[in-house]
């Protein structure tokens, strides 16, 4: 835990460069989920295609859907191996967008939510600690000069710079602490274009609103303003868009339209759990409790996308419907949090009777720790110290420990033959008799095998650390088939660049590219 919000920082450090060479753009909302990742990830997409160097940036992030890096702040370990690092999903996917690898620098500060006030504090790959929301405030001055510092690196290797801000840039109550928003955009001196939601309504007074909260200096810092997610007859709201212009004086850049691909990209964080489902499929009923600390739940996105396949999301309140084939228990930030957030809502007894009945489960990551017998955490890394039991599915104990697990996997899995990429991220230690009936046996490049995960004796419950690992077109076949259900020919990478190319194609339509670049500086 984080008690001295004061204490000393050490990260390496740039040497002192001069004038920056890149052009940059800061794009800020006037609210949290008015799509400001997404018009990121087009525009990086968009300016790629150009020929363009492009790079994303967002100096602070509050997800716990995230991705592995190749780079870290981290000594090589006692194997000579450089550690591997970590950064929202959102930044990594912007990083594919520009077709360069994800880096720790182009989303220095990670935030990941454990409970209602308080977060594990990740800075450039390397886990400082859990940290109280109070703490963190006074804290982020510490984190100043390493986020100033990875924009510097990031610009080094780029000819445009797309930074996006966090929530909305106008929350001057924490202008003193600010590392994301108006403060940076301050120090680092990028020219900021305000983005704001028509689809949920207030658009006008939201960008009004934004131009009164600020001062006359950041005022002054911003280029123009842009309307996101319209939809409907544009003629009906351009007057509202003339009042904006004069009222501000900011011009207006263009309103973006609805864009319907967007369930086709992984969502950033939790929020988007929130909207409507858009399922694709029908037959295999999926169902996956929807937990309050849930992570890295684009794990499921490619089952998702298969035209066999629903998967339903169950919100608290709603019991595991009867009809489901499979339950998947998702990420979690908070293990033993969540698990008692499944005994309160019933879930586990739905579960159990489920299994009895025939049905399958499988736990993927913190969803595969909660399948074992119990949980500890005697160092209090999730909360407070303590063990909590599990559901007893898998003969398998995890306590969790300081040092998280941060590896990027490329295998192939023996029993299936099928090749596996993906990531693991935990800081659980899984043991016990199960672990020698492994769901997944990996072979490496060298052709060093590796027991991965656990199954039950009728095999019907199943567990590993392995996130993305639906998302090998082949593996996911293969267990579709295993569990009763029909393969398609889906290549979802495939899926995922034509859904970049489309955002990118939307964001050409509309909005005068050439005029936007105009303004980066």
């Amino acid at each position: 835990m984080i008690d001295d919000p004061t204490a000393p920082i050490d990260f390496p450090a740039l040497p002192q460069a001069g004038p920056r060479q890149a052009k940059a753009l800061m794009i800020q909302g006037t609210s949290s989920d008015v799509g400001k990742s997404l018009l990121v990830a087009g525009l990086c997409r968009a300016y790629a295609r150009r020929g363009l160097k492009v790079r994303p940036f967002k100096a602070q992030n509050m997800s716990n859907n995230a991705a592995v890096t190749a780079d870290s702040d981290l000594p090589p370990g006692p194997d000579g191996q450089a550690p591997r690092g970590e950064i929202g999903r959102a930044q990594a996917l912007q990083a594919r967008a520009c077709g360069v690898e994800p880096s720790i620098h182009m989303n220095p500060v990670l935030l990941k939510p454990q409970t209602l006030i308080g977060s594990q504090v990740v800075l450039r790959g390397r886990v400082l600690g859990n940290c109280r929301a109070k703490v963190y405030h006074k804290m982020k001055p510490q984190l100043l000069p390493a986020v100033l510092d990875s924009f510097h690196r990031t610009a080094a290797q780029a000819d445009l710079v797309l930074v996006e801000g966090a929530g909305s840039g106008a929350e001057v109550y924490l202008r003193k602490s600010d590392i994301t928003n108006m403060k940076l955009a301050e120090l680092a001196d990028l020219p900021v274009v305000v983005l704001g939601d028509i689809d949920r309504g207030g658009a006008l007074a939201a960008i009004v609103g934004t131009h009164a909260l600020l001062n006359e200096s950041e005022n002054a810092r911003v280029v123009g303003y842009i309307i996101n997610k319209f939809r409907g007859d544009l003629s009906l709201f351009e007057p509202a868009c003339e009042l904006m212009t004069q009222r501000t004086g900011w011009p207006w850049l263009g309103v973006v339209r609805w864009f319907e691909s967007a369930s086709r990209l992984p969502a950033e964080d939790s929020l988007a759990l929130e909207r409507p489902a858009e399922g694709e499929g029908h037959g295999l009923n999926i169902a996956v409790p929807q937990l309050s600390r849930v992570a890295n739940f684009d794990d499921l996105d490619p089952l998702a996308a298969e035209p066999g396949v629903s998967v339903n999301w169950v919100k608290p309140g709603t019991p595991i419907p009867r009809e489901t084939d499979v339950v998947i228990l998702p990420g979690s930030k908070s293990t033993r949090a969540d698990l008692e957030v499944m005994r309160r809502e019933g879930w586990d007894i739905d579960i159990l009777a489920h299994v009895r009945q025939g049905g399958r489960v499988v736990g993927l990551c913190a969803g595969f720790q909660m399948l074992g017998r119990v949980v500890r955490d005697p160092q209090g890394i999730e909360g407070e110290p303590g063990e909590t039991p599990g559901l007893g599915l898998l003969d398998v104990e995890t306590e969790i420990s300081g040092e998280k697990q941060l590896i990027d996997l490329d295998a192939r899995d023996q029993a299936s033959g099928c090749r596996v990429t993906g990531y693991e991220m935990h800081m659980g230690r899984t043991h016990g008799a199960g672990l020698d009936r492994p769901w997944l046996m990996l072979e490496d490049k060298q052709g060093k095998p590796r027991p991965e995960g656990a199954m039950s004796a009728d095999g019907r419950v199943t567990g590993a650390y392995v996130h993305g690992i639906f998302g090998n077109d082949d593996f996911r076949a293969h267990w579709l088939r295993r569990v009763g259900a029909e393969a398609s020919t889906l290549d979802y990478e495939a899926r995922v660049e034509a859904a970049l190319e489309a955002l990118a194609d939307h964001c050409e339509d509309n909005l005068d590219l050439d005029a936007l670049l105009a303004l980066a500086r």
